[in-house]
């Protein structure tokens, strides 16, 4: 086996172990490619180990139509996903597509969602968008053991939406793509990429990594990696909260933009959005705000223990929409970008693979370029 400073060398070489870069070298390796995730160690921001786990399509992509069609395409690829990694690794990432609410407490949280829903559906031009803003009686039907609070007057509900462990979902990719042949290597933090006359070698701090091919899935690390092989992302932390309660009866059949109850019975409670930097400590305050909301909600929710707790730092675009972009100035040097790691996992194990193998980005890669930003800063 070589040693820690010999120079190992790979098609592919994916920087970031968290949700992003898994699900691509998953995708790659399994199309016979020689595949190395390079990650850091547990003493950088970790995006993917405080996720939600919701796979979600209702309210995605206002101003960019291509991240709605996007998102519904691997909100149908995850069965199949799912499937997959259960019967190659044994591993149940507890994946249900039963349909999704936002619940909304009073009739303005009412109009201003049912607003900005009836945005993302026109900008379809009356395509099909599969997401309807519903009364309390009929919250109440698709929730009949939940007594909801007096201020809820309905919720926003897309049949099509639906969650998944998102621990268990790493776990899975992980030990799939190793068992496919893919080399895991832990502790490399990478510090430069340079040219090479077969692609680039990528220099660690636990020696150097030749490969044809470049995939940049670092999260927040991208804001260093890019610029010097010309992917300059404008990317920022959004701090999120999330509780987690004792395990209970079963008590919520569908999971909730705010509320999940998970496969083993805890209930998970969240989520905030905060301007905090990269501040990733916990917020007494928003916890006490996510736990209010939770009760005036459902009341039931009251009555049981709080057993855990974190935050976490969202990677932001300034449209809220992912990048996919290879580099002009380094062709074979891509960088994939987004907060939805967990929902856009299926459609980046399958159709962004096939860009990084094949060069052919599905239509919706016109959309989620670099260029963009140029524009918004010129307009």
């Amino acid at each position: 086996m070589p040693g820690t400073n010999s120079i190992q060398s790979f098609d592919v070489a994916v920087v970031g172990g968290g949700m992003v870069g898994p699900a691509v070298a998953f995708g790659l390796v399994r199309r016979g490619l020689s595949v190395a995730i390079l990650d850091d160690g547990d003493d950088v921001l970790r995006v993917a180990r405080g996720n939600f786990g919701l796979v979600w399509f209702q309210g995605k992509g206002l101003g960019m139509p291509a991240y709605v069609s996007w998102t519904r395409r691997s909100t149908e690829l995850w069965p199949e996903f799912a499937a997959e990694l259960k019967s190659n690794t044994g591993i149940d990432v507890a994946h249900r597509r039963r349909g999704g609410l936002e619940l909304m407490l009073g009739d303005d949280e009412f109009a201003h969602r049912q607003h900005y829903l009836g945005q993302i559906f026109q900008q379809g031009g009356g395509g099909a968008y599969e997401t309807e803003m519903i009364g309390r009686k009929d919250v109440e039907a698709l929730l009949p053991n939940v007594r909801l609070g007096p201020d809820v007057v309905g919720a926003s509900y897309s049949p099509i939406d639906g969650d998944a462990n998102p621990l268990y979902l790493l776990r899975a990719m992980h030990a799939e793509f190793q068992r496919l042949g893919g080399r895991y290597l832990p502790r490399r933090r990478v510090g430069g990429i340079v040219k090479a006359s077969d692609g680039y070698e990528l220099r660690t701090t636990n020696g150097t990594i030749s490969a044809g091919k470049v995939v940049l899935a670092a999260g927040h690390g991208i804001r260093d990696l890019g610029p010097p092989v010309g992917l300059d992302i404008p990317i920022r932390p959004q701090r999120g909260h999330i509780l987690v309660t004792e395990r209970t009866m079963p008590l919520l059949p569908l999971p909730m933009s705010a509320f999940r109850q998970t496969a083993e019975g805890s209930i998970m409670l969240g989520v905030s959005a905060e301007e905090a930097g990269f501040d990733d400590r916990v917020s007494s305050a928003t916890l006490r705000d996510i736990a209010a909301r939770a009760r005036r909600t459902i009341p039931a929710l009251a009555g049981l223990r709080i057993v855990r707790s974190w935050a976490a730092l969202r990677v932001l675009t300034p449209d809220k929409c992912p990048v996919y972009a290879e580099s002009k100035s380094h062709p074979g040097v891509f960088a994939i970008a987004s907060h939805s790691g967990v929902t856009l996992a299926a459609a980046n194990a399958s159709m962004s693979a096939e860009w990084i193998v094949d060069g052919r980005p599905p239509p919706e890669f016109t959309a989620f370029g670099l260029e963009r930003f140029s524009v918004q800063a010129t307009a």
